[in-house]
């Protein structure tokens, strides 16, 4: 069992890795034979996530409401959300799901009239959980923290028409923030998370992390 749990899903990792690395330094039809084979695989697994996503949706908060859990009302509107939306999907306006979608279906209603509400209500919470944070990291404490409340409000100002109202320069600076010291530090933190990426993606081609095979070994 250990050969067929461990061995296996490790050589296929190992041949798959080396395969797709070394297929972007060989210009060859085989080579890109292969990479659109292995692409219609990864959007069929992808496919298969997403089952396997919803059925792990559907069995916490069917554990929640099992259990009677603190807050398992909320765990009672997902379940009657999914089915009401997931009724109406296969229905499609009266021509069921193997037909091309139909427009204004009860489906679009509850997308434009639930969904889209329901998400603007949630990111406008957000943005005062986002000013909260603000105030807190911009309070002047050190000099780094000094430098970033100037900075900001820099930015701030330049990018409303008040900015250029106090000063002409303002706008400009705000645009130099941004454009030199914020995207240097922007493409420094894209190096630095593409080369953790490469390094994770090594380290699990030969074998080193296993954490996705589960079991912590």
């Amino acid at each position: 069992m250990n050969f067929l749990k461990r061995t296996i899903p490790l050589i296929i990792a190992f041949v798959m890795g080396v395969l797709m690395a070394m297929q972007y330094y060989v210009p060859h039809k085989l080579s890109q034979d292969l990479l659109e084979v292995v692409s219609k695989w990864d959007r069929l697994i992808a496919g298969f996530a997403v089952f396997i996503g919803a059925y792990s949706l559907l069995h916490l908060h069917w554990t929640r409401i099992k259990r009677k859990m603190e807050g398992w009302g909320y765990s009672v509107f997902v379940y009657f959300g999914a089915i009401i939306t997931l009724f109406f999907g296969f229905l499609n306006g009266g021509k069921f799901f193997w037909n091309d979608k139909q427009e204004g279906t009860m489906f679009d209603w509850l997308y434009s009239y639930v969904q889209v509400p329901t998400g603007a209500t949630i990111f406008s919470i957000l943005a005062f959980f986002i000013a909260s944070a603000a105030y807190r990291t911009f309070r002047a404490r050190t000099n780094e923290s000094t430098v970033l409340l100037i900075a900001a409000i820099l930015v701030m100002l330049g990018r409303v028409p008040i900015g250029n109202y106090i000063s002409q320069y303002i706008p400009a600076i705000a645009d130099w923030i941004m454009a030199v010291p914020n995207l240097a530090a922007k493409r420094g933190i894209l190096l630095g998370v593409s080369l953790g990426a490469i390094a994770t993606s090594i380290k699990i081609i030969f074998g080193i992390e296993r954490s996705y095979l589960g079991g912590g070994d």
